[in-house]
């Protein structure tokens, strides 16, 4: 098992240990964390630091509700009215994880899909998200950020398709709301390698 699957299983493993479905599985849960960060701390200082990184990463999935978060970004103001993420086929059979999320920036009331699907041979997490007029991207762009913290990168393409693309990175903060980090974590898990 790799390190990023390791820290994975130790970020999922602090989540229950918090949001877990019941209380047996916190407590076993949050003895595991305990065990892990022990063990971190016998292999060195720089060791038990990046464990108690990824042990507060775990804390923060799911911490958040979508509802009602508001920000401002690039002096636009962005309210979170709702959102969720479901499944979906794409070409080939290939499972895409879609989160829809209904946004008002600037007064302007909208429902935005953030399609994630797994693109080249090394399986990279990528979403892809269109817009036709420049006011939709810049919109939707502040979205992403509102929630992420991380602007999308946008590029026209050359049918005058206004492309917005999100990485894994952002793929990773999203956890951090309630309402995305199931389908989050099923979808990773599902189309790993």
């Amino acid at each position: 098992m790799g390190a990023l699957s390791l820290s994975g299983s130790l970020a999922h493993a602090t989540f229950l240990s918090v949001y877990g479905k019941d209380e047996q599985q916190r407590r076993l849960a949050a003895e595991f964390v305990e065990y892990i960060l022990q063990r971190a701390r016998e292999e060195g200082e720089d060791v038990y630091r990046k464990a108690l990184e990824v042990v507060e990463e775990g804390r923060s999935r799911g911490s958040l509700r979508l509802e009602g978060f508001e920000k401002g970004v690039d002096g636009r103001l962005v309210r979170i009215i709702g959102g969720g993420a479901e499944f979906d086929e794409g070409k080939g059979g290939k499972k895409l994880l879609r989160m829809k999320i209904t946004a008002e920036v600037d007064g302007t009331r909208r429902e935005y899909a953030i399609t994630y699907g797994r693109y080249g041979r090394n399986n990279a997490a990528k979403s892809f998200a269109y817009a036709s007029a420049e006011a939709d991207a810049e919109r939707l762009a502040a979205v992403v950020e509102t929630l992420t913290g991380v602007k999308p990168k946008i590029r026209r393409r050359s049918d005058g398709i206004i492309e917005l693309v999100c990485s894994r990175e952002h793929l990773e903060v999203f956890k951090r709301f309630a309402e995305l980090t199931d389908a989050i974590e099923k979808w990773l898990e599902e189309t790993g390698r």
